[in-house]
């Protein structure tokens, strides 16, 4: 991956980050049953079709899972998720998730070392797209020119489940800390998702693969957000009974931040929406982003 940067004018308050993800499953019964005992989040409440899902009881929820009868498997050239990352705030809960895993017989698609993190990759009974991983210290991020670089190495799986075993503490579920530490989508242009989510939104641009993915993020993070046209380049939007995303929040720090990526929206023409009282603007591929304030 090649480090690079784009001009700061429009960068967004450095206490940006995204906050609750909203995804369509067929059945909810089952997702808050995988969710709940197998990743170990905690059920906060239910209303009709759609749960709230938090790590533990004593965070507000940032997981929506709504279910929509019938609802099928995403077809795989569209776009839309990619996964949704849940971040762990140590090497420590990263190992007790990959050991309850191992032991609930679930199964991993993937585990690498990116350098800035170490990530499993699964997908729920659905096939939404999930990833677990823990940040290593900023300071130890590596960097070229200033900017930081991620690459994509094997993980060793044994090293980090012999961790969880030598801990030997018995499974309390996710750690209180843990949060949505980004969102990766599927878009069908690139350079058009790029351009919407840095100069509109106002996101820097982090690091940029080739001409087929690129992240971005807020205050230095290595990503809040990522994007891929690996579904292919001019696929169309998953059919309205899929399941997957159904839009994630971008939680701003105050009201004046907010306001600021409203103008840039509004000036570029942006069609602009009401969703569960916040703004909501679709990018260029019909993902929907919900703008919160967190302050």
């Amino acid at each position: 991956m090649q480090p690079t940067s784009t001009p700061a004018a429009t960068s967004l308050d450095p206490a940006t980050h995204v906050g609750i993800a909203d995804l369509t499953v067929a059945d909810l019964d089952r997702a808050v049953q995988f969710y709940t005992e197998t990743l170990g989040f905690t059920e906060r409440t239910r209303q009709g079709a759609t749960a709230y899902l938090s790590a533990g009881a004593s965070s507000a929820p940032w997981l929506r899972l709504t279910a929509l009868a019938g609802a099928r498997r995403k077809p795989r050239h569209t776009t839309g998720l990619y996964h949704i990352a849940i971040l762990t705030p140590a090497r420590a809960a990263l190992a007790r998730s990959l050991r309850r895993l191992v032991d609930q017989g679930y199964p991993l698609q993937g585990a690498s070392d990116h350098l800035v993190s170490e990530a499993l990759y699964l997908a729920d009974p659905d096939g939404n797209g999930l990833e677990i991983y823990r940040d290593r210290p900023r300071a130890d991020w590596p960097h070229a020119n200033g900017t930081v670089q991620m690459a994509t190495l094997p993980l060793d799986l044994q090293q980090l489940y012999d961790e969880a075993v030598a801990e030997d503490l018995p499974w309390a579920g996710l750690d209180p800390a843990t949060h949505l530490g980004h969102v990766h989508l599927h878009v069908a242009d690139l350079e058009a998702a790029v351009q919407f989510y840095t100069t509109l939104i106002g996101f820097d641009l982090m690091v940029r693969l080739a001409d087929s993915a690129a992240f971005l993020a807020a205050g230095g993070y290595h990503h809040h957000l990522g994007l891929n046209t690996w579904a292919g380049v001019g696929a169309p939007p998953p059919p309205a009974d899929a399941v997957g995303l159904r839009g994630f929040t971008i939680a701003l720090p105050s009201e004046v931040e907010r306001e600021r990526v409203l103008a840039r929206l509004r000036a570029a023409g942006v069609a602009l929406t009401e969703h569960a009282g916040l703004p909501e603007a679709h990018d260029p591929s019909g993902n929907a982003v919900w703008l919160d304030v967190t302050g």
